[in-house]
C-alpha cells in the first residue's frame, strides 16, 4: 500500500506559498503521494503528519497563535506527541525556549519552549543586510547548502537532546531535537529541497508510528 502523507503550513504570516512549494516539489521528488494545507488554526491538526512553520516575525506569529490559549496548548501536546515540525527563522524562535534581543534584552514574546534552545534575534543584522552563505551539513548531505539569511537569529545554547546540524563562522544555524528540526535560514528560498525532503522522512516514519499505535489499540 503506498503511503500519503500530509503537511500543514502555518499560514498566519511569512514564506507560506514558497514553503508549500518546496513541500509539493520534494513529494515529487521522493515519489510520495500527499497533500499539502494551509493553516491559520489549528482544528486541522490531527489530520497532519508534519508541520511547516515558516520565516517572518515571530512575534506576530505568536501573538496572533495565542490569541487563545487552547491554541498554544493543541499545538504544544501534538509535537510533544511526534507530529514532526519544520521551523525557520521565525519559526526557530516561537519553537524556542528563550529569545532575546542583543539591544532590547529579553524579547517577552510568545513562545511555545519545546526546543531546548536559546536563539538571539537579529544576530546578522536587519533586512538590508541579509546575505547567503554556502553550509555544510553533512546530515543532509555532502553537498553543500546555500544559506538565506534575512534578518536571521542564532543559537547561543542547547540542551543535551539538541543535535547541532550546521554551523557559520562557529555561530550554530541547523539543529535537530527529535522530530523538531529548525533553521536561522530559510530552506524554502534556496532552490534545494533537502531540508523539506528530511522533514517528509520524518513524517513518514510518524504515520507508520501512527498507524502501529491504531493496530494495536484496534486489534
Amino acid at each position: 500500500m503506498t503511503q500519503s502523507i500530509t503537511i500543514g503550513i502555518l499560514s498566519i504570516q511569512g514564506d507560506i506559498e514558497e514553503n508549500a512549494s518546496a513541500v509539493q516539489q520534494s513529494m515529487h521528488e521522493l515519489n510520495i503521494q500527499g497533500n499539502v494545507i494551509l493553516i491559520k488554526e489549528l482544528s486541522k491538526i490531527d489530520t497532519l503528519d508534519g508541520l511547516v512553520i515558516p520565516g517572518g516575525e515571530s512575534t506576530v506569529i505568536g501573538t496572533l497563535l495565542f490569541l487563545e490559549e487552547s491554541q498554544k496548548e493543541i499545538l504544544k501536546k501534538k509535537i510533544l506527541d511526534g507530529l514532526p515540525v519544520l521551523g525557520t527563522c521565525a519559526g526557530l524562535i516561537f519553537l524556542s525556549k528563550r529569545a532575546y534581543d542583543k539591544r532590547l534584552g529579553n524579547t517577552k514574546q510568545h513562545l511555545l519552549g519545546l526546543l531546548d534552545v536559546t536563539v538571539e534575534r537579529n544576530a546578522f543584522g536587519r533586512q538590508h543586510e541579509s546575505f547567503e552563505n554556502q553550509l555544510s551539513i553533512p546530515a543532509i548531505g555532502d553537498k553543500l547548502f546555500k544559506g538565506v539569511f534575512i534578518r536571521g537569529p542564532i543559537i547561543t545554547e542547547t540542551g543535551n537532546d539538541v543535535e547541532v546540524l550546521s554551523r557559520l563562522e562557529e555561530k550554530i544555524v541547523a539543529v535537530q531535537q527529535k522530530n523538531i528540526l529548525a533553521t536561522s535560514f530559510h530552506p524554502e528560498l534556496a532552490n534545494d529541497n533537502r531540508f523539506h525532503r528530511k522533514l517528509i522522512e520524518l513524517c513518514l516514519s510518524y504515520n507508520k508510528s501512527k498507524d502501529s499505535d491504531t493496530l494495536i489499540t484496534n486489534p
